[in-house]
This record gives C-alpha cells, sequence and structure tokens, in this order.
C-alpha cells in the first residue's frame, strides 16, 4: 500500500464532520497539476503492480475478445433511407462510423459504408478523438454535424460532414471544445446551445444560451436568442419538424427535476407553457403528453404523480385543460418512459419489475388502448423508434431484449402493430449451465421491501463469492441486462451476482426515487446493506465472501458501505465517483445535482449531506474492507479529485486503499473496448484477492 507522504500526521484523518472545510487534499482537486499527476502515478504504478500480471493480461484479453467479437449486434438508428452505426473491434478500436439500407441489414451478414474511420482521423490530427454524436437535418441527411470528444469526455468539438463526399466540409460548421448539444433549423441555421464563449456557461458548466448560427458567421457573433440565470443547469432548444414550418422548444432547466418551457420560433421564445415546472413534457404534431411528478390539480380534477396525461396542443394554447388520462400508477408499478411514434404515444412500463407497453392511438371516438404483445414479460425489454427524427417516423420500432442469463436479441416491430421480427442475436460470451435467475426482497432499515436479482448455481454453498452492484439515484432504473464480463469472470467460474434495486432509483416511480433523494439518500444506502444482510439471513453467503461495486451516485453508495456498513462486506471497488459532499457543488458539474443531493452551502442541507458524506465520515480504528477508489482525468462530469481525496486520506488513515486513473475514458471505463476491460478486469482482479476467492490459481 502507497503511503501520502505529503501528509503530516497532525493532519491525519482530516477533514472531519466537525471541520468539514479543513481540507488538506485540496491539491489532488488539480486535475492536471504537477503534484497531483505525480501522485496519481505512483498509486497507478502501485496498483498495478499488486493487481497486474499474467492472470489480469489473460482474463483482460478474454473480455476484450468479447468485446470486439465480430458476431455483437451492431445497434443502429435510421435517418432517412439508411441506418448508422458506430463500430468498434479489434481493428477498429475508437470506431468505423457507417451505414447501410434495412434491406441490407436483415442479411445474416450486411455490407457496410464505411463514412469515417474514426481511428485514421484521430492519427492523422493527432487528437484523441471519440464520436460522441451525431445531428442532422431532417428531410436532407447529407450534411451531418459530429461532436468529437477528446478522450470521451462530455465536452465535444462540433464539425460538419458531408455524407456523399465522406469528408469534412471545408468552410462548414466548426466549433471549439465546449459542453452542449445542436440542432438544424434548416440547411444553413443551426440552433446552438453550448456553454462555448465568455458568460455562455452556467454554473454548473452547461450552456447558458441558445444561439441562432447562420452559416458562413462565427459562432461567437451568433445571436442569443434565449438566455437563463447563471445558476440554473442548463438551457436547451428542440426544434420540431413535424409540423411546416417547424416549432421551436425552449426549456430552462431550472434543477435536475424541475423546467421552464416556452414555445417559439427562429426570433426566440414566443408563449411560456403553464404548467408546473416539474412536469415531464412530449410535443408531437398537435399533441401534448404530460407526466406530473407530483399530484395536481386543474380544472376541477387532480392526478397523482406520475399519470400520463394527453391533450390537443391547440386546445391547450386556447385555454382547455380537460386531459385524457392515459396511464395510472400503482403501488408498484411505474411509468418508465414515453415516446410518440408515427402520431401514436407508447408507454414503457413496469408492473412488479416486469416489462410491458402500451400502445395509445387517437380518433375521433378517443384514445384507445393496446398492450404490446409478442415481447418478453421478464428480464430488460427496451423500445424506441426506428428513425431518428419524429417527423421521419413510420412507426418502425426497434426493440431488445435480454436478462443475465440471455444475450441480447434485437427485434423489429413494423408501423407499430406487428410481431417482432429479430434482427440481429448478439453470442452467447459464457457458460450458462447450471445457473438461475431469481428474484427476492430484502426489508429494510424502516420497513421498506428491497427488490434484487440473484444470478448464480442453484444450489446454495453458505459462502458463495458475491458480486453485488447497485446504483439508488436520480429515477435511475437497474434492470438485469446481459453482462458479458461478470458472466464470463464471475458467473462461468462458480461466483453469484445480485444486483439491488434501492430507493432513489425509478423502479416504482417517483415515490421510490424521492424516498431516496436529498435527506432519504441514506435510506438507499440502509437498502443495500440490507440486501447484503439478507444474503446471510437466507445462507447464501457470509460477509467477508461479499464483494461489492459501484459508480457515479454509486460510489456515494460504496464509500458509505465502508464507513457506516463495513461489517457486513468483505472487499469494495469505487469507480468514477462523487464522494466530497461539502465541496461536490463546486466541481465540475456537481452544482446541476443539487436538486438530487442538497446544497451543502445551506446549513440545513449540510445537516443531512454529512449523514453521508463518507470523505469526512471516515476515521481512524475502525474494521474497513479493503477498498479500490477508480477514475479517469478525462471525466469532466465527476471530478476526479473526489476518488484522488478519498483514497489519500484513507492512505493516511493507515488503511488497505487502493487507487487506479487512467488518462482518458470520460464518465466511463475507457476509450475502447481494451481499456474498458482492463478498468473492469482490475476491479474482479481486487474484489476477488481480498474475498479469498482464489479462482482456480495458487
Amino acid at each position: 500500500m502507497v503511503k501520502v507522504r505529503a501528509t503530516t500526521k497532525s493532519r491525519v484523518g482530516k477533514p472531519t464532520l466537525s471541520a468539514p472545510d479543513d481540507d488538506p487534499y485540496l491539491w489532488l482537486e488539480q486535475i492536471e497539476g504537477a503534484r497531483a499527476l505525480k501522485f496519481v502515478e505512483r498509486q497507478n504504478s502501485n496498483t498495478l503492480q499488486v493487481l497486474g500480471g499474467a492472470a489480469f493480461e489473460r482474463d483482460r484479453d478474454a473480455l476484450t475478445s468479447i468485446y470486439d467479437r465480430p458476431d455483437n449486434i451492431p445497434y443502429v438508428s435510421r435517418c432517412g433511407d439508411y441506418l448508422y452505426n458506430l463500430w468498434k473491434d479489434a481493428n477498429n478500436p475508437r470506431g468505423l462510423w457507417r451505414r447501410t439500407t434495412l434491406e441490407e441489414f436483415r442479411t445474416p451478414k450486411p455490407s457496410w459504408e464505411v463514412l469515417l474511420d474514426i481511428d485514421q482521423l484521430a492519427n492523422s490530427e493527432g487528437q484523441d478523438w471519440l464520436l460522441n454524436g451525431t445531428a442532422s437535418l431532417a428531410g436532407d441527411h447529407r450534411r451531418t454535424i459530429l461532436s468529437l470528444s477528446r478522450g470521451g469526455s462530455d465536452a465535444v468539438t462540433l464539425r460538419e460532414f458531408d455524407t456523399d463526399a465522406k469528408a469534412f466540409v471545408s468552410d462548414g460548421f466548426v466549433l471549439p471544445e465546449a459542453k452542449g448539444a445542436v440542432e438544424w433549423l434548416d440547411p444553413d441555421t443551426l440552433v446552438l446551445s453550448s456553454s462555448h464563449g465568455q458568460r455562455m456557461a452556467t454554473t454548473s458548466g452547461y450552456a447558458r444560451t441558445v444561439r441562432l448560427w447562420r452559416r458562413g458567421t462565427k459562432a461567437d457573433q451568433a445571436p442569443a436568442i434565449f438566455k437563463i440565470a447563471a445558476d440554473h443547469v442548463g438551457v436547451g432548444c428542440n426544434v420540431d419538424h413535424t409540423v411546416a414550418p417547424p416549432r421551436m422548444w425552449f426549456v430552462d432547466g431550472v434543477d435536475a427535476f424541475n423546467f421552464a418551457i416556452w414555445l417559439g420560433d427562429e426570433s426566440g421564445p414566443k408563449t411560456k407553457i403553464n404548467l408546473p415546472s416539474n412536469i415531464w413534457m412530449l410535443p408531437h404534431r398537435d399533441w401534448l403528453a404530460i407526466k406530473p411528478r407530483e399530484s395536481w390539480s386543474v380544472a376541477g380534477r387532480t392526478y397523482v404523480a406520475d399519470t400520463v396525461l394527453v391533450i390537443s396542443l391547440a386546445a391547450f394554447l386556447e385555454g382547455n385543460r380537460q386531459f385524457e388520462v392515459l396511464f395510472e400508477p400503482g403501488p408498484r408499478r411505474a411509468l418508465q418512459g414515453f415516446f410518440w411514434s408515427a402520431g401514436k404515444l407508447v408507454l414503457s412500463i413496469l408492473n412488479e419489475l416486469r416489462p410491458f407497453f402500451e400502445i395509445c392511438t387517437p380518433s375521433d371516438k378517443g384514445w384507445s388502448r393496446a398492450q404490446l404483445r409478442d415481447l418478453p414479460n421478464s428480464g430488460v425489454v427496451d423500445l424506441r423508434p426506428l428513425d431518428c427524427d419524429p417527423s421521419e417516423d413510420n412507426g418502425d420500432l426497434l426493440a431488445g431484449s435480454q436478462d443475465p442469463l440471455t444475450p441480447a436479441s434485437l427485434m423489429l416491430i413494423e408501423n407499430n402493430v406487428g410481431s417482432p421480427i429479430v434482427l440481429k442475436q448478439a453470442p452467447k460470451t459464457f457458460t450458462a449451465d447450471g445457473l438461475v435467475v431469481t428474484q427476492h426482497e430484502a426489508i429494510s432499515i424502516d420497513g421498506e421491501r428491497i427488490p434484487y436479482v440473484q444470478t448464480g448455481p442453484a444450489d446454495e454453498t453458505g459462502d458463495a463469492p458475491v458480486y453485488m452492484s447497485g446504483y439508488g439515484g436520480f429515477g435511475i432504473s437497474v434492470r438485469p441486462y446481459y453482462n458479458s464480463a461478470l458472466g464470463k469472470l464471475w458467473l462461468e467460474r462458480g461466483g453469484t451476482t445480485v444486483q439491488a434495486n434501492l430507493r432513489g432509483g425509478g423502479e416504482f416511480g417517483t415515490r421510490w426515487h424521492d424516498a431516496g433523494r436529498l435527506g432519504g439518500k441514506k435510506l438507499s444506502h440502509d437498502d443495500f446493506a440490507a440486501v447484503a444482510a439478507d444474503l446471510v439471513r437466507r445462507g447464501v453467503t457470509v460477509p467477508k465472501r461479499i464483494a461489492a461495486q459501484g459508480g457515479s451516485n454509486g460510489g456515494i453508495l460504496i464509500t458509505n458501505m465502508l464507513t457506516r456498513y463495513p461489517e457486513r462486506f468483505g472487499a469494495l471497488f469505487c469507480t468514477i465517483p462523487l464522494i466530497d459532499m461539502r465541496r461536490y457543488t463546486k466541481l465540475l458539474a456537481g452544482a446541476s445535482w443539487i436538486a438530487e443531493y442538497g446544497d451543502p452551502d445551506k446549513l440545513d442541507d449540510w445537516e443531512w449531506l454529512k449523514t453521508y458524506s463518507a470523505y469526512h465520515a471516515a476515521k481512524r480504528g475502525q474494521k474497513y474492507p479493503p477498498i479500490l477508489i477508480a477514475t479517469t482525468r478525462r471525466d469532466d462530469r465527476v471530478h476526479p479529485g473526489h476518488a484522488r481525496k478519498m483514497a489519500a486520506k484513507l492512505q493516511a488513515m493507515g488503511y488497505e486503499a487502493y487507487f487506479y486513473e487512467p488518462a482518458a475514458g470520460g464518465h466511463g471505463y475507457g476509450r475502447d473496448n481494451r481499456e474498458r476491460a482492463g478498468f473492469e478486469v482490475l476491479g474482479f482482479r481486487f474484489l476477488k484477492c481480498k474475498i479469498g476467492w482464489l479462482d482456480g490459481e495458487a
């Protein structure tokens, strides 16, 4: 274990809950600081020396070969006449941006037209380019704006590309690196929401203005047609081409869950939409679908939170508030999302964690609802339009299904009414013989039932090596995907995996999210600990054999298992984490998450934040399990300082804590399949070693 030489004995254990601002590790927040980089270099060297070697290389190469398989599913989206895909493999680690037709895609081995080789581009320009996204004009997809990221960062460079010439447009639109987005208004006009430029960023680092950028002019000269307060999260603008002339929807992101919305045109916003700020809203043609986060009383009726309502947009703008109810939630029945497809509204629903979909169709007699048939009702099922722009949507849908032991299928549902047709089937990447998937519930500290999915051998041994994971934040539902890495390197070798559905997620709707938000965040951590205890109660394993992993918001979770429930785990793996809840709002995009956690600069909020700020709660003399904390230097969402500082503090107090930080990867595990595999395998090697699972090795 590496000791932090820069820490004096008198400052070991700081910052503390009683003196949260006495932080001796602030220098580690300097991402490219010379002293900080020397710390990272020493840490990486030590971690790789301990966890690297032949076994690491064997597993990394095995996992890389799975990610690089030629028979993996090429996921697509249709723009105009073509299906577009970004493909990565051993020969193209950064990816090939390519296209084909639907007819060709239906064949076992479709032929692809390569538009841009990202590896060649990166090599020729000497930049660490990755393709982060594309945007083209509905009805004419020849000109496309490519979002190029350096090393996986959220900030991107925008460049105009000609798909017919297969080249960048010499005098086309170009914007330097910044966070933001762009949409086409017409062939010569972009609607730019970007943080590029002076006073163009919010305190969260996102776009503060919407600008109208004409061809032949510089972005800095583009007039701002909409501007928001600097302390709001960010601004956006959606150009709706389902009507002519196109509508423009301006969105002021007040915080993560509250928005102010205006309808307007290229001159700016005209009409503010008179709705509560915490409503999801999705317009389409002459329809408006909404979902309130809280109970809402209007026009003599009260709608409970998470109800889906629809109304004619024209009628709404005239003052009508007589909504049609298309969905009502239940205690464990919740909407996961909705989208429009060719004039129909498609609802994605979880009922007791089982997925199903309803298609709502308008007519002169009102709305009718029908459940989409012939899709699995367990595991994970995803549904989305095949077409990238709603104005071109003919009703074709793409469906995907999988579960922990069944690899993904990609299916086409034509005109959103036909039976699913399997287009592609992902390969089996691990042996699942003798393995079963079971659903269980733990009872949390306050009596709430916490579901979890267990995958592993049918017979319990009482000391199973368990890999636990969870998230519990931002209303994001955790679902039981097919995980090639866990399958090959944990399940196939005799281990068991557990995936917990914690409060703070969206599995049971807004009430489930809100229960684990702000002061309730501590409950989501109690939920995870309850699942660990239930595994022991059921005779699956013992605490020293439980390894747990969580990333991003899950980093708070894992470090709270370290400081609050250390006796329930044998080892912990904390990735791209949020940890320091005193300074998180001052680091990169942190201010944008105040609605999820609270504001540490407010005394009342700090009272609950300090209950789960593990960076401050960690103290000497405890029986903490070994922990590996890993991040990436190019993560411009969650600051790498969180991980650096926590590792430094734990090491200074004498705990077995390891740290790893590759140079690239963004808010993820690597820029390519090999780097991603290496990051994951490092975690697996650490967890297996520390829970005493030799995994067939001396």
